[in-house]
């Protein structure tokens, strides 16, 4: 099997967002998903901050978290973990999406910046979110 290959089919992907970003947070790598998912073309995110898709209430504290695991390599989040947060598409709406993480290293070894691979699962969040709504009335009726 071509492993150069698999690695350009699976960056020209439009199901996922894989991006990569380097050691500053500057997005380098913006695949066909991300464009999907996020609205902005890859010409308009290659070059740009991480910033663009975060929104900015949170902004800090991601920037502040992000710096820090590049300086240590270490993250609270172990390999494998899917995480979930709020994100921003290019119209301002805000989003929930799901992704892992994974820490790049130069030919010698040092951090040389992070990979995600991220899904949009705000239908599902919304969905949940309003079955325990649901849930919650029905029980306090039930207690009422």
């Amino acid at each position: 099997m071509d492993t150069d290959a698999l690695a350009r089919g699976l960056l020209a992907s439009e199901g996922d967002a894989m991006l990569a970003v380097d050691r500053d947070g500057v997005i380098r790598i913006w695949n066909p998903g991300a464009v999907r998912i996020f609205g902005f073309s890859q010409a308009e995110a290659v070059g740009a901050p991480l910033d663009l898709i975060i929104p900015e209430n949170l902004r800090a504290r991601h920037n502040e978290g992000f710096a820090k695991v590049m300086v240590t390599g270490h993250t609270r989040y172990g390999s494998g973990d899917l995480l979930a947060v709020p994100a921003m598409t290019r119209s301002g709406r805000r989003i929930s999406v799901e992704f892992t993480i994974m820490m790049l290293h130069d030919s010698k070894g040092a951090r040389d910046g992070m990979a995600a691979i991220l899904r949009d699962v705000t239908q599902k969040f919304e969905e949940t979110r309003s079955l325990r709504k649901r849930i919650a009335e029905l029980q306090a009726g039930a207690h009422g």
